[in-house]
């Protein structure tokens, strides 16, 4: 690192397991993330890290063929209510397989799952339950402490270091199911040039969204870039045929409470049209990655559908009598 020389993806996977078998002081554990953080993380670094997590893991090996991961790298300081899960349980109602993998909330008021806990369930890493909840309701939600068990051995030099590090961007790419398609909203374009090539590597169907206004997801607030295994574009909310809303409109409340209520708000379609359109959006696009390349307009009215209909929140009322 001192000589700014790159680590192999071999490499980064066999220290990852080694500072699981705390074969590393804490120092050197410190200094080669601040070392990588300082002359930036290659795509390779990266994925060996994914692949040290998850030989070390809980593996979460589904029984059905296809599904979709929503998720958020976090970190843009906006404090939106919970759109990734909400999108999720759309996608659910329209008949789509979604397989979540999430945490609590680390720089919002409520993360995925925050949210889902709210509602009474119980996590769980248990093969058969998993299997259960994603085959009647179409969701299964993979709370990362469950599964990702090397995080534990470096979570106190994380918290003495605080700034960001690798650590903060493998959420996205360590879901124990390993699925082959994925929506990921990043809140910077660099995170976006670095996903996209992660994902190329994976051979996954994906489709990463940035805000150019800073959001880690489809805002609606502006302009939002969008790069696919397919195509790479800047929209207007009007491309799609949505209004411009205020960041404000998209808080997540002040407590965990009003998060939940939001939410439920949502799926239940009595949310405001900020509320419901911004999750329609991100829905959408989470729909064309899953279909290969649908036209958005008609994933737009299959979101729309499933909220006004009532089966997403049929979808969530499912998979909380399954998992309660």
């Amino acid at each position: 690192m001192l000589n700014h020389e790159e680590l192999t993806r071999h490499e980064m996977r066999n220290i990852l397991i080694g500072i699981t078998e705390e074969k590393y002081p804490s120092e050197q554990i410190a200094a080669l993330l601040t070392g990588l953080q300082m002359r930036g993380i290659t795509v390779d670094e990266l994925l060996g890290f994914r692949d040290g997590i998850l030989a070390t893991g809980v593996p979460a090996i589904l029984d059905t063929p296809r599904y979709i991961d929503i998720v958020g790298t976090g970190g843009d300081q906006k404090n939106t209510f919970n759109i990734s899960t909400c999108s999720c349980f759309v996608l659910a109602g329209a008949g789509y397989k979604v397989a979540k993998h999430g945490n609590y909330a680390a720089t919002s008021v409520s993360g995925a799952s925050n949210v889902i806990e709210l509602h009474g369930v119980k996590f769980t890493n248990d093969i058969s339950q998993l299997n259960r909840s994603i085959n009647e309701s179409n969701f299964v939600y993979l709370h990362a402490p469950l599964f990702a068990r090397a995080m534990k051995y470096v979570a106190p030099i994380r918290h003495n270091i605080s700034f960001p590090t690798i650590f903060n961007l493998l959420g996205p790419i360590v879901n124990p199911s390993q699925p082959k398609c994925q929506l990921l909203g990043v809140a910077t374009l660099d995170q976006m040039r670095l996903y996209n090539s992660v994902y190329q590597k994976l051979g996954v169907d994906y489709s990463i969204e940035n805000s150019i206004d800073g959001y880690d997801e489809i805002s609606l607030t502006g302009n939002f870039k969008v790069t696919t295994n397919n195509y790479e574009r800047i929209f207007s909310p009007s491309d799609i045929g949505m209004p411009v809303v205020k960041g404000e409109e998209l808080r997540g409340g002040v407590t965990k409470e009003e998060a939940v209520k939001i939410f439920d708000n949502v799926l239940e379609n009595t949310a405001t049209a900020a509320q419901k359109n911004v999750v329609i959006a991100n829905a959408a696009f989470a729909i064309q990655a899953y279909e290969g390349g649908k036209d958005i307009m008609e994933c737009i009215e299959i979101a729309r559908e499933s909220i006004e209909s009532g089966k997403a929140i049929a979808a969530l009322r499912k998979y909380v009598e399954v998992n309660s």
